[in-house]
């Protein structure tokens, strides 16, 4: 058996870094959905150096950045093989699963009356919304109505998500966690089970100057089988998880975990983590390009955070070693130009790169996220995922 190529795999997810629609993307509403593409559309100008020259812009042409004739990475377009566009299903399928009965959505009618009056009577307090709605306008309807009584603040969105918001400063932080807790058992049937119970904590006194907190936590369903986590936790590899990776997976196949109070936080972490002698992988989501700029529909600001990525990632790369391999992807797409607030159906980056790269280029399309996994598992030398096709003997 040769020994592994890496030491150390970085995985970072850009949460919601589409490239352009998926061949299926017109089943989702999504044909025309370009992440990537309309976010360069929308700005005066763009600055990312350090992902033209692992060569991101290579893979995906845009007007402010050029490709470059020599670039560092290889790098390919990934489809997504599950059938949904959500955050969870994105993950699990970048670490070996493959999700064909999407989660349940109460997105058009709420979610039932049945559901509500437990939640109510097993948490003692009454629940207000129970509607779907963008986070930071629901909390400028109900905010103040919220202080002056204490009831939860219950809605959901297009993804399968029950999400309830309070205030850190009058409900409190632990309450808001035990009502979630209540809320995950109570969701375990099989007719209301929702991907996530979601803790949206904020503060602020009225209307217009709400603003929620890092103490945001996720209450996840565990992964329906074995992801590449688990296989490495058992084979005695670190598997460090940095921001919601923890909450994803329900803490199951994870060594260390670190929460993160922002993107570029994230990043600090990673980096901060590079100078750890681990053996095995980090595993990064950057969730604010996909909850502070995708849903709120805002493409400067998206634009913004990925040049503030980029900064980051320029420090990253400096201290990376010759047997560490990143991976930069994302979990689906979420165009600030489409209509509505939802996650768009998209094929996603797979940009690699690693200092002992002898050569560079642009791979074939794959056809599912599980590629990734599956590269980890091979250069690991673990059991490889069921699915997903290792990209080890491309990366030279």
């Amino acid at each position: 058996m040769t020994r592994k190529k890496f030491k150390r795999v970085f995985v970072i997810v850009v949460d919601s870094w589409g490239f352009g629609s998926a061949p299926d993307a017109a089943e989702y509403g999504d044909e025309g959905s370009d992440t990537m593409g309309h976010i360069d559309a929308s700005v005066e100008s763009l600055h990312l150096p350090w992902l033209q020259k692992l060569g991101a812009f290579n893979l995906k042409h845009i007007q402010h950045i050029p490709p470059l004739d020599h670039f560092d990475g290889y790098c390919l377009t990934m489809r997504e093989h599950s059938n949904s566009k959500d955050t969870m299903t994105g993950h699990w399928e970048i670490m070996g699963l493959y999700i064909k009965e999407p989660f349940v959505t109460f997105t058009d009618t709420g979610f039932p009356p049945e559901l509500i009056h437990e939640l109510e009577e097993r948490t003692g307090h009454k629940v207000v919304g129970n509607k779907a709605a963008s986070g930071t306008a629901i909390l400028d309807e109900l905010g103040p109505d919220h202080l002056k009584t204490g009831d939860m603040i219950v809605y959901t969105s297009a993804d399968s998500v029950l999400q309830i918001a309070a205030s850190e400063e009058t409900f409190g932080l632990e309450e808001l966690y035990r009502c979630c807790e209540i809320a995950r058992d109570i969701t375990m049937k099989p007719e209301w089970k929702v991907g996530r119970i979601i803790a949206r904590p904020f503060v602020g006194k009225e209307a217009g100057h709400f603003a929620r907190t890092p103490n945001r936590h996720d209450y996840a369903l565990k992964p329906s089988g074995k992801t590449v986590l688990d296989t490495l936790k058992e084979n005695h590899y670190d598997v460090i998880a940095v921001g919601k990776i923890n909450d994803i997976f329900d803490g199951e196949g994870i060594t260390e975990a670190y929460h993160s109070e922002s993107s570029v936080h994230g990043m600090e972490q990673t980096i901060e983590i590079t100078s750890k002698d681990f053996e095995g992988l980090c595993f990064t989501n950057l969730v604010d390009f996909d909850a502070k700029w995708g849903h709120r529909r805002n493409p400067k600001g998206y634009a913004e955070e990925l040049e503030r990525f980029d900064e980051k990632l320029g420090i990253f790369l400096s201290l990376m070693r010759n047997d560490d391999l990143l991976m930069i992807t994302a979990d689906h797409g979420n165009d600030p130009t489409w209509t509505g607030t939802d996650h768009t159906r998209e094929v996603v980056p797979l940009i690699t790169y690693s200092p002992s790269f002898e050569s560079s280029g642009i791979l074939r399309q794959s056809s599912s996220f599980s590629d990734v996994a599956a590269t980890i598992a091979d250069n690991f030398q673990v059991d490889p995922p069921k699915y997903g096709e290792s990209l080890m003997e491309l990366l030279k």
